[in-house]
């Protein structure tokens, strides 16, 4: 049974994929794209749409492209890819002394990778679950940002925190993103995009951590536009159109499966 529920998930996930990238898919047509009978596709769309993930349509489902599942599902998704992408993130540290760092599954994952950093470091962070990963590290001075509190992300966003962003000036923003595409970052949850937003806009340099199920797709706000001043750390090497238009603006490509492991 646990056999079988893996690749149950594994399923699911492979489905949220498609469907991010073509918003509006058939049911024979995912039948025929993951190998798989179109009876099974069904059940695989009713325990979506029941999870809030996609929205049942004749014949098909369409994703609801304006929302992502909550911090707590997204953790246990594509979890290998984004602890190397953590790893290598890590690794371009190097002359960094103070960060920013959103909140999100690739950048709590960052966060637990950054622990072990043995120097000084002053981290400032509008996620409660990175400031209480890193606090353990007594050579970090971690600031956590104020504001209200979006329970889901376990962000803290809102007007006080944006003024707060506004008061520091830091070396790097460690950022992930809801969607990837060759203009920039996008996010697609609006408090969220507003508090990433102006953390870039306060950092002499950007790291995007996103994995490839992002590449190539949009969401709801945008929070970055591509320059010589931002970094994508990713999982697979973006397709050749997408990494030309990145390159052709300056932008660092980092594919974290290339990168030596620790």
């Amino acid at each position: 049974m646990p056999k079988n529920q893996s690749k149950k998930s594994r399923r699911h996930d492979r489905i949220l994929d498609v469907l991010r990238v073509d918003p509006a898919k058939r049911v024979s047509e995912l039948a025929r794209d993951l190998g798989v009978s179109a009876e099974t596709i069904r059940r695989d769309l009713a325990d979506l749409d029941a999870a809030g993930s996609i929205k049942r349509t004749y014949g098909g489902a369409v994703r609801r492209s304006n929302l992502e599942p909550a911090l707590s599902e997204r953790l246990k998704l594509h979890v290998a890819e984004r602890e190397r992408i953590a790893r290598a993130a890590v690794g371009l540290l190097d002359g960094v002394e103070s960060l920013y760092i959103g909140g999100g599954a690739t950048t709590l994952l960052f966060a637990r990778a950054m622990s072990a950093v043995d120097r000084h470091l002053t981290v400032l962070t509008a996620s409660f679950q990175v400031a209480i990963e890193l606090a353990a590290n007594p050579q970090f001075d971690v600031i956590s940002l104020p504001g209200n509190i979006e329970l889901q992300e376990g962000l803290l966003h809102g007007p006080e925190t944006l003024r707060f962003i506004g008061e520091y000036n830091v070396h790097c923003a460690i950022v992930g993103a809801s969607a990837v595409d060759e203009i920039g970052v996008s996010e697609a949850l609006p408090s969220a995009a507003g508090v990433y937003t102006a953390m870039i806009g306060q950092a002499q340099q950007t790291i995007v951590v996103a994995d490839r199920s992002k590449l190539g797709t949009k969401s709801l706000k945008r929070i970055l536009h591509w320059g010589e001043d931002t970094t994508l750390v990713t999982d697979s090497p973006p397709s050749r159109d997408m990494a030309l238009s990145l390159t052709g603006k300056g932008v660092r490509i980092v594919v974290a499966s290339d990168a030596a492991d620790p």
